[in-house]
């Protein structure tokens, strides 16, 4: 389905009973995000929300794509799938082989659906060009700021149009824009974005760099700038594709290489001086729910800001999941899979990305195996495909089970794993926003093989010894005074994993603590232990599992137990993980570790007493509330 504008869009949520419409004022700075952060974490994703009142021109659309339900209407599919399985039927088509004049005829109508696919640039001025501002000010939109140590205020849906110089091919992306003057941002970047290979390509040539960025408009294009798409693939070919309809392109009216949708609700026009000094960047509240941290980035340069007369300014906020994004990733796991399977991972089933991983953090898929080292085969073609590389934790499971059932999927995979031999740990590249990485961009990896093993990948050295049922968490706190917490629940169901709340004093001290759990009686046969901070609730198992994943480097941080058993030469597999904070004095970590991110206590008091006039229902309390206990000081940066 094409949506005429981002206004068609909102319409359309209406209708579906998924839009509250908010007049009271509501303040961008700090209070949209709060109310936001609010119902994005209710049950399903809550509703999307429509600021009328924001102070300036135009009204707010965030939380737009925040479940299941409105992603599928962004999509306009009935389910997600729908899209993968569209997909797949391509490929098969275009890869059966054609014998007779007939196959090669049949042929035909879906080559003419590809073409109606593609972008298509016309002539003359779009609806987003119908005003035009003479002096470009940033400061007359609604942007937010989201959290009380962002650097400033953040344009967080941006979707950031750049050229090859060198090529022409278009790249169309998502990157935060934090706004510092009113007619100047900067561009978020990283090095192992398209953009910035065609930054890199401008500052050999010296030239000035033209850049776009578009707001609004149908909702796809906001997803497919997110895709993580092969270089060579125009994101409006997807969109185009996922619209059924083609995107209709025009020229920006100051940067006239640069080619945006017509029907976009704003333009921001603007170029990147190669030669020109960086800029300090952030704070920013981000997606992982941590801080990331401030660091140098390019100067982005306004010299327009066109948009339609009846313009909304669609936003997000990131933070601690579950927030819109979850849901915009969900739908990147369920599209994407068709292509992995059919030119990748032929054996893949299934693929899942938990919440509490973050998208890159936690990645389970699902296999049919044939052969022993099938799942290494897997991992590594995972490890190098495209954004997957940024992947940290990878699971690995075979059709013996389903992989969106997490009990029984954890089950499965703890009763088919020696953790001395199935977890595979490696190092590659990372995520710039994982803080758990001794260098940044680049840390430890690991894959749990939890598939059946064949004889060849047994090895007799190990015994499977049987797992506790129920452990004595209390007299093992009373021996260990630094353990403030123990969640041993997954032991009767059958999974051999406990959680250990830990407050460090000493350096290797989870190392060390380590090896003395392994030495108790107790624990024999406990195949893994994962250690968090003292301030974790590890009775909260999400919560927990989030903080574990966002804080291990698998590398550096996986300690292997091999225990002697009673039989000569035989032995018990363990491993213990440390997902604690990491410091200089303690972990030699020389780099600044970020706080996660709360509401400060003045905009929360602001929204409590705004509440009733809002129109929302009944009162949400702040979910910041559950984790202000657990930040380090006051600042963004943790003080150690």
């Amino acid at each position: 389905m094409a949506y005429k504008n981002l206004r068609h869009f909102i319409d359309t949520l209406e209708q579906a009973n998924e839009l509250v419409r908010i007049k009271t004022y509501v303040d961008p700075r700090l209070e949209i995000a709060e109310i936001t952060d609010r119902v994005s974490k209710s049950p399903d994703g809550g509703k999307a929300l429509l600021f009328e009142n924001t102070g300036t021109d135009f009204p707010v659309l965030i939380n737009a794509m925040g479940s299941y339900k409105r992603m599928c209407l962004a999509l306009g599919v009935q389910e997600l799938d729908d899209v993968a399985g569209e997909i797949e039927n391509l490929f098969k088509m275009l890869s059966k082989p054609k014998e007779g004049i007939l196959d090669k005829l049949a042929l035909l109508p879906k080559l003419g659906q590809f073409a109606s696919w593609m972008p298509k640039v016309i002539g003359g001025k779009g609806s987003c060009q119908e005003v035009v501002m003479a002096n470009p000010d940033l400061n007359k939109l609604p942007v937010l700021t989201c959290w009380p140590k962002d650097g400033g205020p953040f344009i967080t849906l941006p979707v950031i149009h750049t050229k090859d110089p060198l090529t022409g091919t278009r790249n169309v992306g998502m990157y935060r824009m934090q706004v510092f003057e009113k007619d100047m941002t900067g561009m978020h970047w990283h090095k192992h974005k398209v953009s910035a290979k065609h930054f890199m390509e401008y500052k050999k040539l010296n030239k000035r760099m033209p850049v776009a960025v578009v707001l609004g408009g149908d909702p796809v294009y906001t997803y497919s700038a997110t895709a993580p798409l092969p270089e060579n693939v125009d994101e409006y070919m997807l969109a185009g594709f996922l619209r059924k309809k083609k995107v209709e392109l025009v020229k920006c009216i100051t940067q006239p290489e640069i080619e945006v949708p017509a029907d976009a609700d704003f333009v921001i026009e603007g170029y990147v001086d190669p030669s020109e000094d960086l800029i300090w960047e952030g704070p920013f509240g981000d997606h992982t729910g941590y801080y990331s941290l401030a660091d140098w980035y390019p100067r982005f340069h306004v010299t327009a800001v066109t948009h339609r007369k009846d313009a909304v300014y669609p936003s997000t906020i990131v933070g601690i999941p579950p927030q819109e994004d979850a849901w915009i990733g969900k739908a990147t796991e369920r599209i994407f899979l068709a292509p992995i399977k059919m030119t990748l991972v032929p054996e893949i089933i299934d693929m899942e990305m938990p919440v509490e991983g973050v998208f890159h953090n936690l990645v389970i898929a699902q296999i049919k195996k044939d052969y022993a080292g099938q799942a290494q085969k897997v991992m590594n073609a995972m490890w190098g495909a495209g954004q997957m590389m940024f992947n940290k934790i990878l699971v690995v499971t075979d059709d013996g089970t389903k992989i969106n059932d997490y009990k029984r999927l954890a089950q499965y995979v703890f009763q088919h794993l020696n953790p001395a031999t199935d977890i595979y740990l490696s190092q590659g590249p990372m995520d710039v926003l994982d803080h758990s990485c001794s260098k940044m961009g680049f840390g430890g990896k690991m894959c749990i093989d939890g598939t059946r093993k064949s004889e060849e990948e047994l090895d007799t050295t190990f015994l499977q010894a049987p797992s506790p049922r129920e452990v004595d968490t209390a007299a093992i706190m009373r021996q260990f005074p630094e353990i403030k917490g123990i969640n041993s629940s997954l032991l009767p169901l059958d999974i051999s994993c406990i959680l250990v709340a830990v407050e460090k004093n000493r350096p290797f001290h989870i190392r060390e603590l380590n090896e003395q759990l392994y030495t108790l009686p107790a624990l024999t046969g406990v195949k893994m232990v994962l250690y968090v901070e003292h301030t974790v609730d590890v009775s909260d198992l999400a919560s927990a599992l989030w903080r574990f994943c966002n804080n291990l480097d698998p590398k550096r941080d996986s300690f292997v137990i091999r225990q002697p058993s009673a039989i000569a030469g035989k032995y018990v597999g363990g491993i213990g993980m440390d997902g604690t904070l990491k410091t200089r004095l303690l972990d030699n970590f020389e780099r600044d570790w970020p706080n996660i991110i709360v509401a400060d206590d003045a905009t929360i008091s602001k929204v409590d007493a705004k509440w009733a006039e809002l129109g929302m229902g009944p009162f949400l309390p702040s979910p910041s509330l559950k984790y202000k206990h657990q930040i380090y000081g006051e600042e963004a940066v943790v003080q150690q």
